[in-house]
């Protein structure tokens, strides 16, 4: 997987802001300005995606300005898509358009061939002598969104809250790919690109009500991702069905099912849904084994607590996945830690 990270240990304080700057400039090209140049104590994850782009940053108040001239000169037809994890950015598009402020449990979308302004206003906290802000984004052509530019263009520049809806999925998504990102191969990052961008496709059809321009294989992986991230809340609830599943998201559970399995076949996995499931309750168990804080917590609750109400099938279930039996597993635990550690 193509990535960098930047943390300024070891460059020069006066050449930080300027590495930053070029990381940050290779898909979101504007003017960049700080007070804190001179010692610009930032953090950024970039990772490439396929085509799509993930920025995770933290930085001290800073100023980009994306110029009427800049889009003139060059516009490579990108979209921008910002979250703030912490600490707030103020953005204003063009020189007509009002200031817009966003923050913690907003999301914004602007592109780069409109001009635009964004300002960094951080937070305090922590004990940090100066105020800071966190965000994650994506940064993607704009080709790959199935929807002509000019349809978004009430949608551009406008705050929308993640805590419903698609939005909130696409928030969870973007976070879980920062979280996973030393664990991504190639083929699994561009498919994961692929995924961020069929779910902004489905927000964006949502909030325009033009879900029928959106292909079908496009509603399919973005619903298998909506499945998926409705299991995991779920998982704990013994009455999960794929009934239920299907219940929740307005299909049948027969296409459930069908969009399911072609999904996974096309990322090489190839299990129906029930075998998914019952894969996130064993891996689930499984971690609750080895955690030293649950170690008087008896197995069979631990079972019980993951939908796996009968002791033999748990037992059978969780050596055909690992190799072993879940109390061989919770005596090993201890020593497994124990050897990681020391490596």
């Amino acid at each position: 997987m193509t990535g960098s990270v930047f943390r300024g240990e070891g460059v020069p304080a006066r050449e930080r802001f300027d590495c930053w700057r070029e990381l940050i400039g290779r898909t979101r090209a504007s003017e960049m300005t700080s007070e804190h140049a001179d010692d610009f104590r930032a953090e950024m994850r970039r990772l490439e995606l396929g085509p799509v782009t993930l920025l995770r940053s933290s930085f001290p108040p800073t100023r980009f300005r994306r110029s009427a001239a800049m889009v003139r000169r060059t516009d490579p037809g990108v979209y921008h898509l910002t979250m703030p994890l912490d600490g707030g950015l103020s953005l204003t598009r063009g020189a007509k358009e009002r200031t817009r402020t966003f923050g913690r449990g907003d999301l914004y979308l602007v592109d780069s061939s409109h001009p635009y302004e964004v300002r960094a206003l951080g937070a305090r906290g922590g004990g940090r002598r100066e105020q800071r802000t966190e965000a994650v984004g994506i940064d993607f052509p704009a080709a790959l969104l199935p929807l002509p530019p000019h349809r978004l263009r009430d949608l551009l520049g406008r705050g929308f809250s993640v805590r419903e809806g698609t939005c909130a999925l696409l928030s969870d998504f973007l976070v879980g790919l920062d979280r996973q990102a030393a664990a991504l191969d190639p083929a699994g990052a561009a498919r994961l690109g692929t995924i961020a961008v069929d779910l902004v496709a489905a927000w964006v059809a949502g909030e325009l009500e033009a879900e029928a321009a959106v292909p079908e294989d496009t509603r399919q992986r973005a619903l298998v991702e909506a499945v998926r991230a409705f299991v995991r809340r779920n998982l704990q609830d013994p009455e999960l069905s794929p009934a239920v599943i299907a219940a929740a998201h307005h299909v049948s559970v027969s296409h459930l099912h069908r969009v399911f399995t072609r999904q996974s076949g096309e990322t090489g996995d190839g299990r129906t849904l029930a075998a998914w499931i019952r894969g996130q309750r064993l891996e689930r168990a499984r971690r609750d084994l080895a955690d030293p804080a649950l170690r008087t917590l008896a197995v069979q609750a631990v079972a019980a607590r993951w939908g796996f109400p009968r002791a033999d099938d748990f037992s059978r279930a969780f050596r055909a996945a690992y190799g072993l039996s879940p109390r061989e597993h919770r005596h090993r635990a201890p020593a497994e830690r124990a050897r990681d550690g020391d490596a």
